[in-house]
């Protein structure tokens, strides 16, 4: 207490939210460094590795609170695990192939001060593709919460692109995350490659879908979208490249649960044959 003047005024000082960043990691070696010390101003860092095969958790564990190797379960559930481990409520969700920038660590910083009012935070992300930042198409501002109380939300549980599920209020941040998504070409065609897998699979399982009409209209609708309507045009050469890219994996994700479709129809036809030759 302070007096002044015989009256008591109170110079009691609310504590500062601790934070806890988490990062999950496959084989980041050339990133993960400058990851880390992008959040080096963090409370906690808790580094969840699927067993690499390169020097990935030995160049983290200077820079990280705590290492954990386990194996991988999926992108949700890793980062659901990584959270667990935290001391902190609060959680800074941060990829390896992304960066906080400063102005985004003193915002984020700012808030735990004053006290967070939301459940969720929303932060956008700009992606450096063949040296050129994007800022249009499907990949600005590519906003995603991960700034969260644990106690209220956690990741969805998909095999590919999980989000966090936060029932309560959600704002946004000002500032960016910068995002190194692809070190070329031929890495951006095998993570398409992969993770239009992943997604027909997750769609087959939900009961949905694909024709050859769709396979055609909607990838035509994708690049539309992408170039013209989120203003790929804007950014040039490079921009017409991430439309066309983007366009073809929404090809490639039709293209592969219509092949899903046509294994299971083979599958329960040889099945169906079978018993009728047995009943004769």
């Amino acid at each position: 207490m302070i007096q002044a003047e015989g009256l008591a005024i109170s110079d009691t000082i609310l504590p500062v939210t601790k934070l806890t960043v988490t990062v999950i990691t496959y084989n980041e070696g050339p990133h993960i460094v400058e990851a880390l010390q992008s959040v080096s101003w963090a409370d906690e860092i808790i580094l969840v590795d699927s067993h690499s095969t390169d020097d990935t958790v030995e160049k983290a564990r200077p820079h990280a609170s705590r290492v954990e190797v386990r194996d991988w379960t999926g992108y949700g559930t890793q980062k659901n695990y990584a959270a667990a481990l935290a001391a902190h409520d609060w959680i800074l969700s941060v990829d390896a192939d992304e960066r906080v920038t400063p102005a985004l660590a003193e915002e984020i910083q700012a808030l735990l001060r004053a006290g967070p009012v939301a459940t969720g935070y929303q932060i956008s992300r700009v992606s450096n593709y063949l040296g050129q930042w994007i800022r249009s198409t499907d990949w600005y501002p590519d906003y995603h919460v991960r700034l969260y109380d644990r106690r209220a939300a956690r990741w969805s549980e998909h095999t590919v692109h999980e989000s966090i599920d936060c029932p309560g209020r959600v704002e946004h941040l000002r500032g960016e995350m910068l995002h190194y998504p692809y070190r070329n070409v031929s890495e951006h065609l095998a993570k398409i490659d992969r993770y239009t897998t992943l997604v027909a699979e997750q769609w087959s399982a939900e009961g949905r879908r694909s024709s050859a009409w769709r396979a055609i209209v909607y990838p035509r609708l994708a690049f539309l979208r992408n170039y013209v309507l989120r203003r790929g045009f804007r950014d040039g050469e490079t921009g017409l490249m991430v439309s066309l890219l983007n366009s073809h994996y929404v090809f490639l994700k039709y293209v592969k649960l219509f092949e899903m479709q046509r294994v299971g129809q083979r599958a329960e036809s040889t099945k169906g044959e079978g018993t009728r030759q047995k009943a004769r």
